[in-house]
């Protein structure tokens, strides 16, 4: 199959190639790099669900370790709680590890009870840390609920997403810190 002109100047323009069977571009870009923003805090917390210890970075290495800050009575961090379970169910055997850390917005939501009963409402089964005070959401000076951070198998920070959405781009990140080798 032969194309006109245009379609390949935009083809290379766009970094992609048209395959000789003449039907699919495929992109020349090397991968995205995920930059390192430096050492992850350690997690402090004292009360976790789902898990059978505290967890800590420093007990993780070599782990890809996704947290969530998040409270549940915030609409948009329910809305992102799916795509964490797919990540934690799909990925978790190749060494992701989710958290989420709960930061309350509201009194209601530092209670452990109801804390233990959202869980169960939301079908999460990945570790969960109360932060009732708020250490490791100050320590990651977050601001937002829900904030995503993803760091590496050497425990350094590479990827933030503040909100919803861009899950495509978030579980891209999770597949190449996956992908990496820790150093």
């Amino acid at each position: 199959m032969r194309f006109p002109i245009y379609v390949l100047l935009i083809a290379a323009l766009a970094g992609c190639s048209i395959t000789p069977g003449g039907g699919a571009l495929t992109a020349n870009r090397p991968p995205i790099l995920y930059p390192d923003l430096g050492a992850a805090p350690e997690l402090t917390n004292q009360t976790w669900l789902n898990t059978q210890e505290p967890l800590r970075l420093a007990d993780l290495h070599g782990k890809v370790v996704l947290i969530n800050m998040w409270t549940f009575g915030c609409i948009n961090c329910r809305n992102v709680i799916p795509s964490l379970r797919e990540w934690h169910q799909k990925y978790a055997a190749e060494g992701l590890v989710v958290i989420g850390n709960l930061y309350p917005e509201f009194t209601y939501e530092s209670d452990l009870q109801n804390l233990k009963q959202a869980l169960v409402d939301l079908k999460i089964t990945y570790a969960v840390a109360q932060d009732n005070q708020g250490e490791t959401w100050k320590a990651y000076h977050n601001q937002y609920w829900p904030t995503l951070y993803l760091i590496d198998k050497n425990g350094h920070l590479r990827y933030t997403h503040i909100g919803e959405g861009n899950y495509a781009e978030t579980e891209a990140a999770i597949r190449a810190l996956l992908d990496e080798t820790p150093g």
